[in-house]
């Protein structure tokens, strides 16, 4: 056997054991009530000694679509909660004892937050500012000592020594996300809401999408946190994002870092993008050839790594989704409903994505806004991925489910009944149970295409061949290399063949561009172009 046949052989067996699957466990919730403890969403925690700390977030469902109801301030979460899961204890403290300027910060919701050993930062974040007289999307950066506050709140003790604050205008980013690789921070996506929301686009509201990666480093060793080699990376198609899911992962080679998936709203559709975007050290990397289907809103995830295949599993419990299965069909619906579907999307050992719907559903339309607080005794990386290659038991705790909106119904605020929604309250003990005949569904794209963009170089125009089923609509992008969108549009379609034309504007000097193609609003594609004048 050659050398050359043996890695082929080697590569079908690996890309076979990774096609059955990989992941030969089932998902079992085991609901946990601790009386008294309210529902929260839309929050930011932390962990310690088994005890958590939650902050921020709301007490209310989802937000109403009438701009004087829509985030009320008396429903913003005014409590600092500490819960012990194993003795179904909490004990509770308020913000108001707080500066003004931290505890408003404190009733946020949808900060920007992540643990690094016993420090919980936490970032911008939306809320009613009576500083401001207007709802606004906090300039702040906030580090809290959690062992600190945990034991104060335990003790009735007072909590504000614990808490430090800055304000920078970098910091002013709500509905992204939080991450670290090495010692620099990541503000990916996100944007500034400033006022009350309302559906229709009227002017009681501004916003501002971040499109971008903000990288830092964070010092906490002085009266105030400090932020230093501070840069950004900026992409207004691919980073547009808010909303979404990040989670950690571990590359091919045993790099570390984070995948965007999902996430709202595309630039030319009011509908959530299906293709994930990895995020490392070294920069982004959109993966437009592949598209997640079943979960596209922030929900409860659970990273998972096993060394010895080398595979990376994500796991998505409820949230909203624009697709769903409804009798054993794949189907799609642009209102983006809630659903109780659990999926997995999984990265083989050479990068390949799969996405799998499990055979476990959330009990109720559930698990959006929550969040997934994992189990300290079973092992994980320093990024809270769990090690799956050291689980040994048959049933295993993975961590905790709490919180998020619960609906009664698909549609609560497309119709109207955003007041039938509620926070939820209920934890959820989520079990891993082996089990070597579990099965999931793969989920397949049968909506491929392939594009072919000539000629390249070009001198301004540019012909776009694509070849897939009844092709509607084709939108399209051209960036800098800087990820500024400098011409955008619908394509001129030029027979029924799947034939379409783009001319770029004189006014664009000659340079590398890139020219991001849409087919109807579900498959994105880009390409480098060297435009010649």
């Amino acid at each position: 056997m050659t050398r050359a046949v043996l890695f082929l052989s080697l590569l079908l067996c690996s890309e076979m054991i990774f096609a059955q699957g990989a992941f030969n466990y089932r998902i079992a919730l085991v609901p946990i009530t601790i009386s008294g403890l309210p529902g929260l969403h839309s929050y930011a925690f932390a962990k310690h000694n088994d005890k958590w700390l939650l902050i921020g977030g709301r007490k209310d469902g989802i937000h109403a679509r009438q701009p004087n109801s829509s985030f009320p301030q008396s429903q913003n979460n005014t409590d600092i909660y500490v819960v012990d899961v194993n003795t179904k204890q909490y004990w509770t403290a308020s913000v108001t004892t707080l500066p003004v300027a931290i505890a408003e910060q404190m009733q946020a919701t949808n900060m920007n937050f992540i643990q690094v050993e016993d420090t919980l930062c936490l970032i911008g974040g939306y809320a009613y500012s009576a500083t401001a007289a207007n709802h606004i999307t906090f300039d702040k950066l906030t580090t809290i000592d959690v062992p600190g506050v945990i034991n104060a709140v335990i003790s009735g003790t007072a909590i504000n020594s614990y808490f430090r604050q800055a304000s920078d205008t970098a910091f002013a980013v709500t509905g992204g996300q939080l991450g670290k690789t090495g010692d620099y921070f990541h503000l990916v996506g996100g944007h500034k809401f400033t006022g009350r929301y309302n559906p229709m686009g009227n002017p009681t509201y501004t916003q501002v999408y971040t499109n971008q990666v903000r990288k830092f480093k964070i010092s906490n060793s002085g009266s105030q946190p400090s932020i230093s080699d501070y840069s950004t990376i900026t992409d207004a198609i691919h980073l547009r994002r808010r909303d979404y899911n990040l989670l950690p992962q571990i590359f091919a080679g045993g790099t570390a870092g984070y995948t965007i998936f999902s996430g709202v709203f595309q630039l030319g559709a009011d509908l959530p993008f299906l293709y994930p975007v990895d995020v490392t050290a070294s920069g982004i990397t959109p993966h437009t050839g592949f598209n997640q289907y079943l979960s596209h809103y922030h929900c409860a995830k659970i990273a998972l790594f096993d060394s010895v295949s080398q595979t990376m599993h994500s796991l998505f419990l409820g949230g909203m989704s624009q697709y769903y299965y409804a009798s054993g069909v794949l189907t799609k619906d642009d209102d983006v409903p809630f659903v109780k579907t659990i999926s997995r999307v999984s990265r083989s050992a050479s990068g390949v994505l799969k996405e799998y719907l499990m055979n476990t559903e959330m009990p109720a339309f559930a698990g959006a806004s929550a969040e997934f607080i994992s189990n300290d005794n079973v092992a994980h990386y320093e990024t809270d991925i769990i090690k799956l290659h050291r689980i040994t038991s048959d049933t295993t705790i993975a961590g905790y489910v709490y919180g998020g909106i619960v609906s009664p119904s698909l549609h609560p605020f497309v119709n109207n009944q955003t007041n039938t929604t509620a926070a939820g309250s209920t934890i959820y003990a989520v079990l891993l149970i082996k089990d070597n005949s579990a099965s999931a569904e793969h989920v397949n794209d049968n909506k491929k295409y392939s594009i072919n963009i000539y000629p390249n170089p070009t001198k301004g125009k540019l012909f776009v061949q694509v070849k897939g089923n009844g092709v509607r609509k084709l939108q399209y992008y051209i960036s800098n290399i800087s990820g500024q969108v400098l011409q955008a549009g619908l394509a001129n379609k030029q027979s029924n063949s799947g034939n379409f034309s783009i001319s770029i504007d004189k006014n664009i000097a000659p340079q590398q561009l890139l020219l991001t193609t849409v087919v109807d609003d579900v498959h994105y594609n880009s390409v480098l172009i060297e435009y010649r004048q």
